[in-house]
């Protein structure tokens, strides 16, 4: 995966840096819709069939978005179709998501938790977080997996806290092996 990283990488400046920061998040949204659309086994066939033009499978991409694309992100659609890049769509709109965010100091959180939790307890829980990442904004997307059995893990950026009883007792039983 670090390959398509690499390519993905220039391609993400770039549009970071041609995006004014009011554009940014109207970005972001668009390029998950065309991450999600790359995704498709179908539009990766259409993206390598040698039957298929860039500008085709361009103005396909443009018009199955819920709106209508921006102009700079049209002509980097295009761009990207031209290069054959379409499968590094996904990553280019990971990384500029965490371009958006470092520049507005903020970070995504994802809880996995085992059971949902209240407005309360995620509340408090964003609180200690903030403090512990140097108050920076937080995004929090909440995962249930009842395999966690208990407590939360907690994911920012390359980080990860697990504090779950699934990861207590694989703790326990490498103390008990060792």
């Amino acid at each position: 995966m670090a390959e398509l990283a690499t390519i993905a990488r220039p391609y993400a400046e770039a549009l970071f840096q041609d995006a004014e920061p009011a554009e940014r998040a109207v970005f972001l949204e668009q390029l998950g819709e065309l991450a999600q659309l790359a995704g498709m086994p179908e539009i990766a066939s259409l993206s390598n069939s040698p039957k298929v033009s860039a500008d085709d499978l361009t103005k396909l991409l443009s018009s199955m978005v819920k709106t209508k694309l921006d102009g700079k992100l049209a002509s980097f659609l295009s761009l990207v179709n031209q290069n054959h890049r379409l499968a590094a769509v996904p990553e280019i709109a990971r990384q500029f998501e965490g371009m958006k965010n470092q520049s507005e100091d903020a970070a995504e959180v994802i809880i996995t938790s085992a059971f949902p939790l209240d407005g309360a307890a995620l509340k408090e829980l964003l609180s200690s977080l903030k403090k512990r990442f140097g108050g920076k904004e937080l995004r929090p997307a909440i995962q249930i997996d009842p395999s966690l059995i208990g407590g939360v893990r907690i994911q920012v950026g390359d980080e990860v806290l697990d504090s779950s009883v699934k990861a207590r007792l694989a703790q326990m039983q490498v103390s008990l092996s060792a």
